[in-house]
């Protein structure tokens, strides 16, 4: 069935690449609606951006979507993680500026909010997006593929010269709250070597060893270490359940990556809706619905907070 809040919430907090102050209100929708952005600080044109795969304006570090008239709203992926992780269907984001705010770096005080204020389910069906079959995109480092399988399901593999990060790869089923489990509390991270370009290219303004993970050849960087051994490559799976989520309706099939990052998991996406033969939109039974991402998850299933 389809979903949304019991209330609205609110987070505060600033923008990971802008630094800028940031309040975000996540408001209850109508069955149908969707996951749309509501830019508050914008009047002259239109302040409503779509959470959709066509509405994503390639970015190397970050998820970034546009609307026609040029209105964004950049590293949309944490909170769209939580959405999709927590079971939530349908809303509407309010937000005074460019960049959803950063938190603690993950999706988990979304999670904590979300799931706080409580799922609340509608009588309308929802619809799955099947996969039929193969489809994979690749560059010079790195690719990324869907397969037909009965559920959602993430496989992803990494490779830094850091030796704080190293080779790591997992996969998981992503059904019955595996992100809230596993997943939610995994932060962005960077390593220190990279930061002084970031800043170079007017990015991370707002990036702290608080907010991210910042690793130095061995060494974490950030206070209390990490958070799982393979923090690293489970914050590249939250990533990629958020930039899936734009599909505009939950997947049934395996994905792949394999040193792939935004720009890659949003040209999956596109070469999936380029061919029509590689999917179908199915009707939500009792089996699917029980295997969705966020089904039955409750907030006992949060990890605790750091």
């Amino acid at each position: 069935m389809q979903t949304t809040l019991k209330s609205s919430v609110t987070f505060i907090g600033v923008g990971l690449h802008s630094g800028a102050p940031v309040e975000m209100t996540v408001h209850a929708a109508s069955a149908g609606h969707g996951i749309w952005f509501r830019r508050s600080d914008v009047t002259a044109v239109d302040a409503m951006v779509p959470a959709r795969w066509d509405a994503v304006n390639p970015t190397p570090l970050c998820t970034k979507i546009e609307n026609a008239d040029g209105t964004v709203v950049s590293t949309i992926e944490h909170i769209m993680a939580a959405l999709v992780g927590c079971g939530v269907s349908n809303a509407l984001i309010e937000i005074n500026g460019a960049e959803v705010p950063i938190m603690d770096g993950s999706s988990a005080e979304f999670v904590r909010g979300l799931l706080g204020k409580g799922v609340l389910t509608l009588s309308y069906d929802g619809w799955a997006l099947r996969i039929l079959k193969t489809v994979e995109v690749q560059t010079d480092t790195g690719w990324a593929r869907f397969e037909p399988a009965r559920s959602l399901s993430i496989d992803f593999a990494i490779d830094f010269e850091d030796a704080a990060i190293g080779s790591q790869s997992k996969s998981l089923n992503m059904a019955n709250g595996t992100f809230v489990r596993e997943l939610c509390n995994s932060r962005t991270f960077c390593r220190n070597s990279d930061v002084e370009a970031m800043y170079a290219q007017g990015l991370a303004k707002g990036g702290t060893l608080e907010n991210a993970v910042v690793v130095d050849g061995d060494r974490v960087l950030s206070p209390g270490g990490l958070r799982h051994s393979d923090e690293a490559v489970r914050h590249k799976m939250l990533d990629a359940l958020g930039d899936l989520s734009l599909a505009g309706a939950p997947i049934l099939g395996r994905y792949t990556g394999a040193r792939a990052g935004h720009t890659m998991t949003n040209a999956l996406l596109r070469a999936l809706f380029a061919d029509p033969t590689a999917y179908e939109i199915v009707e939500c039974d009792a089996s699917i619905n029980a295997n969705l991402p966020g089904a039955g998850v409750t907030r006992s299933e949060i990890p605790a907070a750091h």
